[in-house]
Protein backbone atom coordinates (compact mmCIF):
# COMPACT_ATOMS: atom_id res chain seq x y z
CA UNK A 1 0.00 0.00 0.00
CA UNK A 2 1.17 3.50 -1.00
CA UNK A 3 0.56 6.07 2.03
CA UNK A 4 0.95 10.26 1.80
CA UNK A 5 1.08 12.22 4.78
CA UNK A 6 0.18 15.79 4.47
CA UNK A 7 0.53 18.97 6.49
CA UNK A 8 -2.54 21.08 6.80
CA UNK A 9 -1.81 24.53 6.22
CA UNK A 10 0.14 25.62 3.39
CA UNK A 11 -0.46 22.23 1.44
CA UNK A 12 -4.64 21.57 1.87
CA UNK A 13 -5.86 24.76 3.32
CA UNK A 14 -4.18 28.65 2.98
CA UNK A 15 -1.29 29.37 5.25
CA UNK A 16 -2.27 31.68 7.74
CA UNK A 17 1.28 33.61 7.96
CA UNK A 18 4.29 33.78 10.05
CA UNK A 19 3.26 32.79 13.74
CA UNK A 20 -0.48 32.67 12.96
CA UNK A 21 -3.02 29.99 13.67
CA UNK A 22 -6.24 29.03 11.63
CA UNK A 23 -8.45 29.80 14.74
CA UNK A 24 -11.79 29.16 13.25
CA UNK A 25 -13.87 27.61 10.10
CA UNK A 26 -14.59 30.67 8.96
CA UNK A 27 -10.37 31.46 8.75
CA UNK A 28 -10.28 27.76 6.92
CA UNK A 29 -9.90 28.80 3.22
CA UNK A 30 -9.17 25.28 0.86
CA UNK A 31 -6.05 26.30 -1.64
CA UNK A 32 -7.07 26.50 -5.38
CA UNK A 33 -6.57 22.76 -6.72
CA UNK A 34 -5.80 21.20 -3.32
CA UNK A 35 -9.38 19.17 -3.26
CA UNK A 36 -8.98 18.16 -7.08
CA UNK A 37 -5.51 16.70 -6.04
CA UNK A 38 -6.44 14.73 -3.15
CA UNK A 39 -9.22 13.43 -5.13
CA UNK A 40 -7.06 12.41 -7.94
CA UNK A 41 -4.51 10.50 -5.00
CA UNK A 42 -7.80 8.74 -3.68
CA UNK A 43 -8.80 7.62 -7.09
CA UNK A 44 -5.68 6.19 -7.12
CA UNK A 45 -6.45 3.67 -4.03
CA UNK A 46 -3.40 5.99 -2.05
CA UNK A 47 -3.95 5.86 1.84
CA UNK A 48 -4.38 9.71 3.31
CA UNK A 49 -3.41 11.20 6.74
CA UNK A 50 -3.36 14.92 7.81
CA UNK A 51 -0.38 15.38 10.01
CA UNK A 52 -0.08 18.83 11.55
CA UNK A 53 1.53 20.41 14.38
CA UNK A 54 -1.68 22.83 16.22
CA UNK A 55 0.28 24.29 18.81
CA UNK A 56 -2.06 26.97 19.37
CA UNK A 57 -4.42 24.88 21.13
CA UNK A 58 -1.73 24.55 23.95
CA UNK A 59 -0.96 28.45 23.71
CA UNK A 60 -4.79 28.79 24.49
CA UNK A 61 -4.89 30.59 20.91
CA UNK A 62 -8.16 28.59 19.78
CA UNK A 63 -9.51 25.78 22.00
CA UNK A 64 -9.50 21.85 21.06
CA UNK A 65 -12.98 21.87 20.37
CA UNK A 66 -12.30 24.26 17.82
CA UNK A 67 -9.60 22.36 16.29
CA UNK A 68 -12.40 19.59 16.10
CA UNK A 69 -14.93 22.19 14.75
CA UNK A 70 -12.56 22.53 11.90
CA UNK A 71 -11.38 19.45 11.27
CA UNK A 72 -14.89 18.06 11.15
CA UNK A 73 -16.10 20.22 8.80
CA UNK A 74 -12.95 19.86 6.25
CA UNK A 75 -13.30 15.94 6.13
CA UNK A 76 -17.14 16.99 5.59
CA UNK A 77 -16.58 18.92 2.68
CA UNK A 78 -13.86 16.78 1.58
CA UNK A 79 -16.23 13.54 1.95
CA UNK A 80 -18.88 15.06 0.13
CA UNK A 81 -16.67 15.12 -3.03
CA UNK A 82 -15.59 11.60 -2.71
CA UNK A 83 -12.19 12.17 -1.03
CA UNK A 84 -10.86 9.35 1.69
CA UNK A 85 -9.10 10.90 4.58
CA UNK A 86 -7.80 7.74 6.39
CA UNK A 87 -7.52 9.95 9.85
CA UNK A 88 -5.68 12.98 10.83
CA UNK A 89 -3.17 13.19 13.74
CA UNK A 90 -2.35 16.39 15.59
CA UNK A 91 0.07 17.58 17.77
CA UNK A 92 -1.37 20.18 20.06
CA UNK A 93 1.66 20.41 22.53
CA UNK A 94 4.91 22.96 22.28
CA UNK A 95 8.05 22.92 21.92
CA UNK A 96 9.41 22.40 25.65
CA UNK A 97 6.35 19.33 25.77
CA UNK A 98 9.44 17.52 24.80
CA UNK A 99 6.81 14.97 22.86
CA UNK A 100 7.23 12.09 20.42
CA UNK A 101 4.36 13.69 18.24
CA UNK A 102 5.44 17.01 17.41
CA UNK A 103 7.08 17.49 13.73
CA UNK A 104 10.06 17.06 13.17
CA UNK A 105 9.75 13.96 15.47
CA UNK A 106 8.04 11.13 13.72
CA UNK A 107 5.09 10.40 16.18
CA UNK A 108 2.35 11.17 14.15
CA UNK A 109 3.55 8.96 10.94
CA UNK A 110 4.08 6.45 13.28
CA UNK A 111 0.55 6.48 14.14
CA UNK A 112 -0.85 6.67 10.89
CA UNK A 113 1.45 3.36 9.64
CA UNK A 114 0.54 1.32 12.76
CA UNK A 115 -3.38 2.40 11.94
CA UNK A 116 -2.52 0.57 8.44
CA UNK A 117 -0.46 -2.35 9.92
CA UNK A 118 -3.15 -3.04 12.02
CA UNK A 119 -5.74 -2.97 9.72
CA UNK A 120 -3.20 -5.79 7.33
CA UNK A 121 -2.35 -2.73 5.11
CA UNK A 122 1.57 -2.96 5.46
CA UNK A 123 3.34 0.32 3.51
CA UNK A 124 5.41 0.57 1.39
CA UNK A 125 7.82 3.35 2.36
CA UNK A 126 10.12 3.30 -0.87
CA UNK A 127 6.60 4.73 -2.72
CA UNK A 128 5.31 6.68 0.27
CA UNK A 129 5.36 10.75 0.66
CA UNK A 130 5.09 13.62 3.44
CA UNK A 131 4.14 16.44 1.59
CA UNK A 132 4.81 19.80 3.63
CA UNK A 133 5.38 23.18 3.10
CA UNK A 134 8.17 24.16 5.97
CA UNK A 135 11.37 21.99 6.06
CA UNK A 136 10.25 21.11 9.43
CA UNK A 137 7.91 18.53 7.17
CA UNK A 138 10.34 17.80 5.06
CA UNK A 139 12.78 16.63 8.06
CA UNK A 140 9.71 14.69 9.19
CA UNK A 141 9.38 12.69 6.09
CA UNK A 142 12.76 11.94 6.09
CA UNK A 143 13.29 10.85 9.33
CA UNK A 144 9.90 8.60 8.70
CA UNK A 145 11.42 7.01 5.83
CA UNK A 146 9.12 8.74 3.32
CA UNK A 147 9.82 10.20 0.20
CA UNK A 148 9.23 14.25 0.82
CA UNK A 149 7.79 16.75 -1.02
CA UNK A 150 8.54 20.65 0.09
CA UNK A 151 5.72 22.53 -1.63
CA UNK A 152 5.79 26.49 -1.95
CA UNK A 153 2.35 27.30 -1.52
CA UNK A 154 2.78 28.06 2.26
CA UNK A 155 5.35 28.71 4.83
CA UNK A 156 8.97 28.20 3.26
CA UNK A 157 10.42 30.35 0.08
CA UNK A 158 12.44 29.06 -2.41
CA UNK A 159 15.06 32.14 -1.68
CA UNK A 160 15.53 30.18 1.73
CA UNK A 161 17.46 26.93 -0.25
CA UNK A 162 20.46 27.91 0.47
CA UNK A 163 19.45 27.98 4.58
CA UNK A 164 17.76 24.59 4.34
CA UNK A 165 19.54 22.26 6.64
CA UNK A 166 18.26 19.42 4.63
CA UNK A 167 17.26 19.09 0.91
CA UNK A 168 13.68 17.37 0.33
CA UNK A 169 13.06 15.41 -2.95
CA UNK A 170 10.73 17.20 -4.69
CA UNK A 171 9.85 20.97 -4.69
CA UNK A 172 6.71 21.93 -6.56
CA UNK A 173 4.11 24.82 -6.67
CA UNK A 174 1.43 23.29 -4.59
CA UNK A 175 -0.40 19.90 -3.84
CA UNK A 176 -1.69 19.70 -7.61
CA UNK A 177 2.18 19.57 -8.32
CA UNK A 178 3.09 17.29 -5.74
CA UNK A 179 0.29 15.14 -6.95
CA UNK A 180 1.95 14.77 -10.51
CA UNK A 181 5.21 13.64 -9.06
CA UNK A 182 3.68 11.24 -6.32
CA UNK A 183 1.17 9.58 -9.63
CA UNK A 184 4.26 8.48 -11.62
CA UNK A 185 6.14 7.06 -9.58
Amino acid sequence: MRAVFLDRDGVINEYPGDFQYVKSWKEFQFLPRSKAALKRLTDNNIALFIASNQAGVSKNIYSKSELDLITQNMLKELKSENIRIEDVFYCIHIEEDKCNCRKPKTGLVEQGLSKLKSLGEPVDLNKSYFVGDSIRDVETGKAAGLKTILVLSGREKLKNMANWKIQPDFVCADLSEATDIILKK
